[in-house]
């Protein structure tokens, strides 16, 4: 069978439904959520043309809201059955062909669909090619033709096909927050709680610093089998100090003074212990020794010292700093550990597991870490760490007392124009041509941070996973939206289930979970 070429292109090609639509106020009321609604008033200079009828809110001298929908055309999504290879959701075209003629010969109407890569991606061409039975307008209808699929021997899963991310389909609820550093007299900042291990949410979070405005922030390790929940899974820093490595040179935003002009820089750290004459290299910052989530780290890790986006890679010989912000115990297992005060004399040296001395810090080792330790580490000597963070250029990036950094990726828009790069974020995986589909291709719940030419920025939050409600954004077509709203540079923070917007405390979107989320760190507006 000749496949059915249906090209995959994420590009924004959406209709903004009228206000009226989704229940909102006609173009130019301003509400204000806490109070009456108030005469129209001018909002932060130019509304942006894709969000100049969309329900505004003014949130402060300098910040504004706004919230509507981008969708497809009416009666253009349904529900069908993708049926995997070896849990694969795309194969290669032979591979796929052969796939359609098992399900034709058990009796089954199989359809293959090609998926590109996205306009404005580092790639082009094929992604892979999915096979699929049936349309159907219900869910359960779908279901029912999964499980005859699933007793015929077929691995098979119900997917919406608005989320599928091709033009003119699906629908998206969007908040965009535009904040005027000229105009807004607050500041914007990263918070990881109260600690950087463990989460919270992100409307707790803003409700106890008094935040204006709070949103989701940087990737972090969900699960103990990762890492320390709750830590950053890539580079963060907060009041100037660093408190995660970079994930070797993927995008993340850094906040100078009072954080209203993001400054996007794809960053990597150089981590060093000095001490008995000898020096090493330092792995890691408030990570399981060993672990390395989100890859992208130092010194023979395994299978990549690549950045490769929800994997983690593995080191069995590595020195690992706890500051004494972690807000917990370290992680307990074999290997040593050197406890620190704040001058960097080692105080003792101890199996691991134990608490970081207020001021001071813990330098944890296993494999031939642990050795180092061991041989080069003394109590009552010194031991002094150099961190060093690099932007792309090998230049030194020097941080301030009240300046900061969150993690994210991939970047979005450089210089104005759509510039996605699955490979070097670890979007894509070498010989799994579904993850980047999956995760970066089609539409997902996601969260945006960007700048336009007049120093702007823009934060923006679409809800997704909600069939009929909002499917969110492929990667490519956040892209295409912030282009759009004028976003010279821009880039992703962590999506899916952990995308929270709050104003003063109060979450406005719909978080896919069906709750929030706590997260493990958040970008704060405050006043």
């Amino acid at each position: 069978m000749a496949l059915v070429r249906r090209p995959f292109r994420a590009a924004v090609k959406v209709s903004v439904v009228a206000a009226a639509a989704t229940g909102l106020l006609a173009p130019g009321a301003v509400v204000d959520r806490y109070g009456d609604t108030a005469a129209a008033s001018s909002p932060t200079a130019a509304v942006p043309p894709p969000i100049a009828g969309w329900q505004h809110e003014r949130l402060a001298s300098g910040a504004d809201l706004y919230q509507g929908r981008i969708s497809g055309r009416p009666g253009t999504d349904h529900w069908t059955v993708t049926v995997r290879a070896n849990g694969a959701h795309l194969s290669g075209e032979q591979d796929a062909e052969a796939l359609a003629q098992r399900l034709r010969g058990a009796g089954f109407g199989a359809r293959a669909e090609r998926v590109e890569w996205p306009r404005g991606s580092d790639r082009s061409g094929l992604v892979g090619v999915r096979v699929r039975v049936g349309e159907f307008d219900a869910r359960t209808e779908a279901d029912a033709q999964r499980q005859a699929l699933a007793a015929a021997g077929f691995d098979a899963v119900s997917e919406w096909t608005g989320a599928d991310g091709v033009p003119g389909t699906g629908v998206a609820q969007v908040k965009v927050a535009i904040v005027d550093p000229k105009r807004y007299h607050g500041a914007m900042k990263g918070m990881y709680g109260t600690g950087v291990a463990g989460r919270e949410k992100v409307s707790d979070m803003a409700v106890r610093d008094g935040a204006l405005l709070g949103i989701n922030a940087g990737f972090f390790v969900m699960e103990g089998k990762d890492g320390v929940p709750g830590a950053s899974a890539g580079i963060a820093a907060y009041d100037g100090e660093l408190q995660s490595a970079a994930t070797d040179g993927r995008i993340a935003a850094v906040l100078r003074g009072n954080g209203l002009r993001p400054e996007f820089k794809k960053l990597s750290t150089e981590l060093r212990v000095r001490a008995g004459g000898a020096s090493a290299t330092v792995d890691g910052i408030n990570r399981v020794p060993g672990l390395i989530r989100n890859c992208g780290g130092v010194g023979g890790d395994s299978p990549t010292e690549r950045p490769q986006h929800d994997v983690t890679c593995t080191d069995p010989d590595e020195i690992v700093e706890f500051t004494d912000e972690l807000g917990a115990r370290t992680p307990a297992g074999d290997g040593v550990e050197a406890v620190l005060d704040a001058a960097g004399r080692v105080q003792e040296v101890r199996p691991r597991g134990g608490a970081v001395p207020q001021g001071g810090s813990v330098l944890a080792g296993i494999g031939e870490g642990a050795s180092w330790l061991r041989t080069h580490v003394k109590q009552g000597s010194g031991a002094q760490v150099r961190q060093r963070i690099l932007d792309e250029r090998g230049r030194e990036l020097k941080l301030g007392s009240r300046d900061g950094i969150v993690n994210g990726g991939p970047e979005l828009v450089r210089d104005g124009k759509v510039a996605v790069n699955y490979a070097a974020d670890g979007i894509e995986r070498t010989g799994d041509r579904s993850f980047a589909y999956t995760w970066g291709i089609k539409r997902n719940p996601r969260m945006f941070l960007g700048v336009d030419r007049q120093g702007r920025m823009f934060l923006v939050a679409a809800d997704g996973r909600q069939p009929g409600s909002s499917d969110g954004f492929g990667l490519g077509e956040g892209a295409e939206l912030m282009k759009s709203l004028g976003a010279v540079r821009a880039m992703a923070l962590d999506g899916g289930g952990s995308v929270a917007m709050a104003v003063k405390g109060k979450v406005i979107n719909a978080p896919s979970d069906g709750t929030e989320r706590a997260v493990g760190d958040a970008l704060l507006l405050t006043r």
